[in-house]
């Protein structure tokens, strides 16, 4: 099955009503979506209470993909706040156990930076998060390009099929060494995960600027675009049972529009989401 969201769900006006108190947006995002990306636990490694409240208000059939900790992926400045990297693991594992308990964990996502790039060492470390995590089921996203060059590309799906980590698939501006291409190919049987991103190429390498958060992921897939992509959905089908689509194109808000879109042209409708909030006048 391919099941389409977005990434978080608290920017996304589009999906609902004026003066919507941030505490129900979660209960009204799964009305429309089966899953959703919670990046927050990439900033910061969430309170239990944090998900327990969040498996509470989506329903049973809902499910999560968990980003990591950017500790966990090389992305944090500085220190730390954990003696070693595995109590950083640990308590990134015990904050899923509520997803786990209720059977809405689809993954944990490993996005790993432009910088981490295909050496000996860096393979080595993904050995070491795979350990740590243990049979939860994780995603990873590369950044830097090295991993699916010529030279390597096989050998790089090979070591994930071994490892089992679920690929991700994303399409994002080609834009040097930053960026990788669409390498259309599963490594589990059961789980592909799909990411949006845009292709605003001026955006992606404005990294430097104050607003480049406004900008990275500022675009809109036309029509063309997404029919060609739906193809290349129902391509991965075929590889692995379940397909988990992101869109993660929001700068400019256009992320909950466009994965609504694909769900048309793939003819979805699921029919077991939240019940609708319904306008009384």
């Amino acid at each position: 099955m391919i099941y389409i969201g977005v990434t978080g769900w608290g920017d996304h006006d589009s999906l609902y009503r004026p003066g919507i108190p941030a505490r129900e947006k979660l209960s009204e995002y799964a009305a429309h979506f089966p899953i959703v990306e919670v990046d927050a636990a990439f900033y910061a490694i969430q309170p239990k209470k944090n998900a327990e409240r969040w498996v509470d208000q989506t329903p049973e059939s809902f499910k999560f993909i968990v980003k990591a900790y950017q500790g966990m992926t090389g992305h944090q400045r500085g220190d730390t706040p954990f003696e070693s990297e595995e109590e950083m693991f640990s308590a990134f594992k015990d904050s899923l156990e509520p997803y786990m308990k209720r059977n809405k964990l689809a993954m944990a996502l490993f996005q790993f930076p432009p910088w981490f790039d295909c050496k000996k060492e860096n393979v080595e470390y993904l050995r070491f998060c795979k350990e740590q995590m243990e049979d939860i089921p994780c995603a990873i996203e590369f950044r830097h390009q090295s991993w699916y060059q010529p030279e390597f590309r096989e050998g790089t799906l090979q070591f994930l099929t071994e490892q089992k980590w679920i690929h991700s698939v994303c399409d994002e501006p080609q834009s040097g060494s930053g960026s990788i291409p669409i390498v259309l190919e599963a490594t589990d049987t059961s789980k592909t995960l799909v990411r949006f991103h845009g292709r605003n190429v001026h955006g992606w390498q404005k990294k430097n600027a104050k607003n480049w958060r406004e900008v990275r992921y500022l675009y809109k897939y036309n029509r063309q675009e997404l029919t060609e992509w739906a193809e290349f959905l129902q391509q991965l089908q075929e590889k692995s049972k379940d397909i988990y689509v992101l869109f993660n194109n929001n700068s400019g808000g256009d992320a909950a529009g466009n994965a609504k879109e694909m769900m048309e042209i793939l003819g979805i409708e699921y029919d077991f989401l939240a019940p609708r909030q319904l306008d009384l006048f």
